[in-house]
């Protein structure tokens, strides 16, 4: 559909009068190339306006100005632009900062000192080296690090997934040993990284059922405990950090996820594994963020969330958020935010949830339809 027609379409959609129309093309037409139609999981051949029409005609007529303003007034995008400078501003900002802390403080001086003392900027490299980068989601963008960062950083210290097998980790230590010249060289710092966190339960949560923490890190423990225990080579050195990083955070989610953390201390401590783990972010969203954080603005909207709903989205695993109806979201988050690769599940469901309804229930369909990730 062309975007003229999309347009003209909208405009009795909204029922809107010459002026109106005029005043909101102006500027959905500058969103829409500057930020929503690049949306990497619209359906092929629509972009944003196609899609907002067709998300508009569930409401009934006297909503829909409720559902558009909040388009037009609450809703957050995150595009393309701002996470590439998220991931660039990654290892300068995090890593870089980091390793000159921790060589100030082994050789006693201060941080500033670091680039200017030749053996204090030769353990800068060194550690540099011996620092490893994993993904936890394909969200980790562990090419655009890795890109951003050519010539300061080897291939050698990335890889895509945290589960790993033998090949692969005594590999890695293979080529951190070439690389030194060092037969006894070990990782230091490992860095797990991902693109959002909005509860936290996804990377580390207790497990009623099983009575057991569960989630991305441990998962990440197992593997590393099955796998680098076999290996004749110590892979990490005894003194080794774990680094967690996430481009964007929940102001929630961020403290839920140390605090978690901080509470399986005495389940995780086992031979081997790090005694500190550190987290970074590249931006934590506003502690009242949430639609439901100042209702009254959002009342009108909120209660199309409730109306416009269907159980089937429901799962076993929107079941750990420890929120049953996903109406605000997973957890109840109630985010208004739109990531340019996916939508967080985190945000209310009646802008990423699609359905085909039922007899009592309302088909979804989403402005800004998401791709389903479970952990």
């Amino acid at each position: 559909m062309n975007e003229g027609l999309g347009l003209r379409i909208l405009s009795e959609i909204m029922a809107w009068d010459d002026d109106q129309a005029r005043r909101e093309f102006s500027w959905l037409r500058l969103m829409s190339k500057l930020k929503y139609d690049g949306y990497r999981d619209f359906q092929a051949g629509m972009r944003f306006i196609e899609s907002l029409g067709t998300w508009l005609q569930q409401f009934d007529p006297s909503e829909r100005p409720t559902a558009y303003a909040f388009v037009r007034q609450s809703l957050i995008y995150v595009g393309q632009a701002e996470m590439n400078r998220l991931v660039e501003q990654f290892y300068p900002s995090v890593v870089r900062e980091r390793i000159i802390s921790m060589v100030a403080a082994e050789k006693g001086i201060p941080r500033y000192r670091v680039w200017a003392d030749s053996d204090a900027r030769d353990a800068a490299d060194r550690l540099r080296r011996q620092t490893l980068f994993m993904g936890l989601s394909d969200g980790a963008r562990i090419d655009g690090i890795r890109h951003s960062n050519v010539g300061i950083l080897t291939n050698e210290q990335f890889v895509l997934a945290t589960q790993l097998d033998e090949d692969k980790w005594q590999d890695l230590i293979d080529d951190l040993r070439k690389d030194l010249k060092d037969p006894d060289a070990q990782f230091r710092l490992v860095y797990l990284i991902d693109d959002f966190v909005g509860t936290g339960t996804s990377f580390h949560r207790w497990n009623e059922k099983k009575q057991k923490w569960s989630g991305k890190l441990s998962r990440f423990k197992e593997s590393l405990e099955n796998v680098v225990g076999a290996l004749s080579a110590k892979v990490l050195s005894p003194d080794w950090e774990l680094c967690v990083h996430h481009y964007i955070a929940t102001h929630a989610g961020a403290g839920e996820m140390v605090r978690r953390v901080g509470d399986a201390k005495d389940a995780l401590k086992t031979e081997g594994w790090t005694e500190t783990i550190n987290f970074s972010f590249g931006a934590v969203l506003p502690q009242d963020l949430p639609v439901d954080k100042s209702p009254a603005p959002f009342e009108g909207f909120i209660a199309l969330t409730q109306k416009y709903y269907d159980p089937k989205i429901q799962t076993e695993h929107t079941d750990v958020g420890g929120v049953e109806h996903l109406g605000l979201g997973y957890g109840g988050c109630a985010l208004p935010l739109v990531l340019e690769h996916n939508t967080p599940n985190n945000s209310v469901a009646i802008l990423w949830a699609e359905t085909e309804g039922g007899e009592a229930t309302p088909a979804m369909r989403p402005l800004f339809r998401r791709r389903q990730r479970h952990s």
